[in-house]
Parts: structure tokens; sequence; C-alpha cells
């Protein structure tokens, strides 16, 4: 765990360090949201943060590779080649949208691209739990086009779904620092059980990608914090999508080497980045509905995301932006916990969870109605 939170440190001191770096491009060249009629911020503020969050997780991934624990991570290094590349070509794509504002064919095909790349170095779903068919109770259903598909399918919708919630300053961050925290700890003692008595047990390669996920978004947190000086950007938030969406691939990898005493063995590692991104993917998700219904572009920016309604229903910013990480809080660990929980405890324990965040969004803490006060960036 030591050199994980090493791992953690790294990636937190660079992404602090650079973020001013980011927020001096992004003044000089131009990449500045404007108040625009939709928005809720109330002055232009420059983004770019992404920049600043991948070099948290490039350098903290360089170390890591000289750490004699985690040796054996480094010793296929096409999957860290396609998580690490694609994730440079998702950041660059996201600054070239933040400067010049890209039109949504042109990022959706360079998307595509990145997490074709992921793919072609390796990383990809290849099985599902569907039934006790083998000693695991995994079959592989289809080919390799299927399953590529499939992949490049999650990583897209991973990517766009963080984008869609990096609406409040310090949101997007924080949710994917907390989902973050829960699904690594539920990686790093997998991977324990799994290759119990060798030299690094704890070694894998999807604990060291979340970890260093985890200390960006910390590391940046202080500066896109409400009042934020610095917004992620589309550079950001497609850059989180994209880790987040490969670490989780990473882990179906061990899915059939799951115990046996765990009552969802193998549909756990698939419910939980679901549990993590169940807020930016039911935003995503009745965005599209909301839009398609009026007859406009799944695209066409509005201002009903969820955080727009926590601010209509009277919290302040950093009420709002508490919320949400209450709620990522409550499905990411509740879900985590059934690894090591029995499922009657885990769900008296959510039940009792979800009650208090339920009083905590529509309960006497909230105030008058409030006009918005930060950005909606989808």
């Amino acid at each position: 765990m030591r050199v994980y939170l090493l791992v953690l440190f790294v990636a937190a001191a660079v992404a602090y360090l650079t973020t001013p770096l980011a927020r001096w491009c992004a003044l000089r060249w131009g990449a500045i949201t404007a108040v625009r009629e939709r928005d809720v911020h109330a002055i232009p503020t420059p983004r770019l943060g992404g920049m600043a969050m991948f070099a948290g997780i490039l350098v903290s991934v360089v170390m890591a590779s000289r750490l004699p624990f985690l040796e054996g991570v480094y010793a296929n290094p096409r999957p860290i080649v396609g998580i690490v590349g694609g994730a440079a070509m998702v950041c660059a794509l996201g600054v070239a949208d933040d400067i010049w504002d890209l039109d949504w064919l042109t990022k959706l095909m360079g998307q595509v691209l990145a997490a074709g790349f992921l793919v072609w170095q390796g990383v990809r779903l290849y099985q599902l739990p569907i039934g006790g068919l083998d000693s695991q109770g995994q079959v592989l259903v289809g080919g390799q086009g299927m399953w590529t598909f499939l992949t490049i399918l999650t990583v897209v919708i991973a990517m766009n779904a963080v984008n869609f919630v990096d609406g409040l300053d310090g949101l997007a961050a924080g949710v994917l620092a907390i989902g973050g925290t829960a699904f690594f700890l539920y990686a790093y003692l997998l991977t324990h059980d799994v290759n119990s008595g060798t030299t690094f047990a704890n070694a894998s390669l999807a604990a060291l990608m979340l970890i260093a996920l985890v200390g960006a978004c910390v590391g940046f947190l202080p500066h896109n914090v409400y009042p934020a000086r610095i917004f992620m950007g589309d550079s950001g938030a497609m850059l989180l999508g994209f880790v987040f969406s490969a670490a989780a691939i990473v882990v179906t990898g061990q899915t059939e080497q799951v115990l046996d005493r765990q009552r969802f063995p193998a549909f756990l590692p698939m419910v939980l980045p679901v549990a993590v991104l169940l807020l930016p993917l039911l935003d995503m998700g009745l965005a599209i509905v909301r839009r398609v219904g009026t007859g406009k572009s799944p695209f066409h920016p509005d201002r009903m995301h969820l955080h727009h309604r926590l601010l209509s229903l009277g919290h302040s910013h950093r009420r709002a932006v508490a919320i949400m990480y209450v709620w990522t809080a409550v499905f990411a660990f509740g879900v985590a916990a059934l690894y090591a929980w029995s499922t009657t405890t885990v769900l008296l324990l959510l039940a009792g969870a979800v009650v208090v965040a339920t009083i905590l969004t529509l309960g006497p803490l909230r105030g008058r109605a409030a006009t918005p006060s930060l950005e909606s960036t989808s």
C-alpha cells in the first residue's frame, strides 16, 4: 500500500504544481470559457486543466516503473502504452476542443481512435459472466470483432459521461477521486487475494492507474473548487473517463479468478464501474432522452443537468457539489463492499446511507431556490 500512496502523492504533487502552467497556457492560447446564456459561472474562466492532470498521471506512472514492487506490472508494457498513449490522445483532442471548439463528430472520431489504440495494445473486454458454463462461470461469447466494438463503446460512453457531469467547480474531479478510491480498494484487495503467496501480491496495473487518476484529481481540486481559477475542460473530462474505463477493463481480466466466497464473484468488476459513474451515466442518459424528446440534438446544451436541479432546489454551489460527492460515495463504496461483506449487511448499510443522502438532498438544509453560479460544460 505504501508504494501506491507514493504514486498518489507524486501524481497529486505534479498535477497541483503544473496547474498554474496549464492556466497560463489557456490564457495565452485563448482557451477560455466565456459566460454564455446556458452557463452559470460569473466570469470568463480558463480551462485546459486536463493538461496538468495528464502530467500528474504520466509522471507518476513513469516513476512507478522504477519501483521494484511494481516491476511485474511493467513486464508487459503494451497495456501501459495503450492506456497512457490513449490518454495522451484524448488529452490532446480535448486541448484542441478547448481552444477551437471542435464539432461533436470530430470529437467522437478522435475518441474512437483513442479507444481503438487501447484495444490495439491488448486492453479489451473479452468475457461476460453469463452463467456457470465452466468452473469459473465464464464463457467467451462472440469473436474479437464484437469484443473490440464493446470495448470502444464502453470507453467512449465513459468519456462522454464524465464530460456531461463536469458542470460545477470541483464536481467531476471530486466524483472521480471518490469513485476511483473505491475502485482502487477493490482492485487492490482482488489482486491480493488472486495472487496470494506470490512475491508482489498487491501489484496490479488497474490499481496503479486508478491511484494515479485519484492523485491527479486530488492535486487539481485545490485550483478547481469554488470559486474555480481554472476548469478541467474537455481535456480533463475525457482524460478521466478514458483512464477510469481502461482500468475497469483491465480488472475484467481477473474475474475468472475471483474467490468463490463472493455472492457476485463475476459480476462485481462490471457493476462497480457503473456504480462509480452512476451519476454521470444517469445525467447523460436523462439529457439524451430529454433533448431527443424535444427534437434537439443529444449534444444540444441545456440547463437541466442534475447539478442544475440541485441548485434550483435551493442548495448553494458548495452544498450541491457535496451532495453529489455523497451520492457517489454511497453507491461506489456500497458496491465495493460486496467484495468483503455479505450481501445482507451491505444492503442494510446501503439503505441507511441512501436515506441519509436523500435527507441531505431534499431536507431542511435547502435554502431559497438560487440562480446557478457555475459552468455547465455539456
